[in-house]
């Protein structure tokens, strides 16, 4: 996980562990009163996108600017966390603010950002539509009372499968791992929490509350496919290309990938594994020292908001974080997607993957990189 910090390495990263943030500009007190701005950084892929005129526009972030009057500066420029977290770190460190009011980032590195003390916490009185909040998500072990995170968006890891390739369903793990007709043409993820999350799944273990030897147990298996040439690893952003070629037939993979999969190829199918997937959320979070807080809850409770939620959910094609907003989407078909509105059978077959201190997130990210590597 710590690589692509660069120069900063892992020990300069910790190091600011408690650091407090930007208590010390004195520059960080709101001004939402006064600027009407949100200076909002993302990855790919968080805002809905359309063509108009032949320009590029947000429909529901433009709904929002129109209807508040508040400014919104948009830029999806986190397309490394660990480089973003490294580049950060300098004015976090100093008490300085950052220059955003709102950041959206994957569930592991929001806790780790907020355990550093570099999110500020949340006024709940400004951001009523929260309570819509799905319960599935509420369960939060380093943010319970969600203080300083909230889902963004969600989704499932699982595995996706082209049906026409195949003779059979890929239904677990199991086969996945080990089913001959698979041999070579299986994927798994570089990313640790999605395939080892899957294969603690399978082997019955909690991801919740596995412990050392758990984990080393699902290295084994995974270093068997490995030398075996059974399976593949794959990193994320190279998976889906795989798929497309043919390269792989199956591979773990993520329900929000899924959706510009079977658009391209109806073929492809995404399934729950029998024992049971994993789920996972972006988080959206208020870096320490913002100057445009009450602006950026403004605008998390607009998305908040059921019909908005869902539009957004259908537009990018993930599990929508608000309960009941299926009842306000549009496409009535679409609200039926279980990969965008999951009922309670469909999320009791999902689990959390435990938050990692440092220690055993780099000592796992290690082992799990050699169990990979070819040889």
């Amino acid at each position: 996980m710590l690589r692509g910090v660069g120069a900063l390495g892992a020990s300069g990263f910790l190091s600011a562990c408690g650091a407090g943030g930007a208590d010390n500009d004195p520059d960080s007190q709101d001004r939402s009163a006064k600027e009407r701005l949100i200076v909002f950084s993302a990855g790919p892929h968080c805002v809905d996108t359309a063509q108009l005129k032949g320009r590029t526009v947000r429909p529901t972030l433009d709904a929002f600017v129109r209807a508040s009057s508040v400014k919104v500066r948009y830029a999806e420029d986190i397309t490394d966390e660990q480089r973003f977290a490294a580049q950060i770190r300098p004015a976090m460190t100093a008490g300085k603010s950052i220059d955003r009011d709102l950041i959206v980032v994957s569930d592991w590195m929001a806790t780790r950002l907020m355990r550093l003390g570099w999110a500020q916490k949340f006024e709940h009185v400004s951001m009523p539509n929260i309570k819509y909040l799905l319960p599935a998500l509420q369960d939060s072990p380093a943010d319970p009372q969600r203080n300083y995170t909230l889902p963004w968006r969600a989704g499932v890891t699982g595995i996706v499968y082209n049906s026409t390739l195949l003779s059979k369903p890929v239904r677990t793990m199991k086969q996945l791992l080990t089913a001959p007709e698979l041999k070579g043409r299986a994927g798994v993820l570089t990313e640790l929490r999605d395939t080892t999350g899957l294969v603690l799944r399978q082997s019955g273990k909690s991801t919740n509350a596995f412990t050392d030897d758990d984990f080393t147990a699902v290295l084994g298996v995974l270093r068997a496919g490995v030398d075996s040439g059974q399976i593949r690893a794959i990193p994320r952003s190279q998976y889906s290309s795989s798929l497309r070629t043919g390269k792989v037939v199956a591979c773990v993979a993520r329900s929000t990938d899924f959706r510009r999969l079977r658009a391209q190829n109806p073929a492809f199918r995404f399934v729950v594994p029998e024992a049971g997937g994993l789920l996972w959320s972006d988080d959206a979070m208020v870096p320490k020292g913002a100057r445009h807080q009450a602006n950026a809850e403004a605008l998390l409770n607009y998305y908040y908001a059921p019909k908005v939620a869902a539009k957004l959910a259908i537009a990018l094609g993930h599990i929508c974080p608000v309960a009941g907003a299926q009842d306000d989407a549009e496409n009535r078909a679409l609200a039926q997607d279980p990969l965008l509105f999951p009922d309670d059978a469909a999320l009791r077959a999902v689990s959390h993957f435990k938050q990692l201190d440092e220690a055993t997130e780099r000592a796992y990210t290690e082992k799990f990189k050699q169990a990979l590597a070819p040889y």
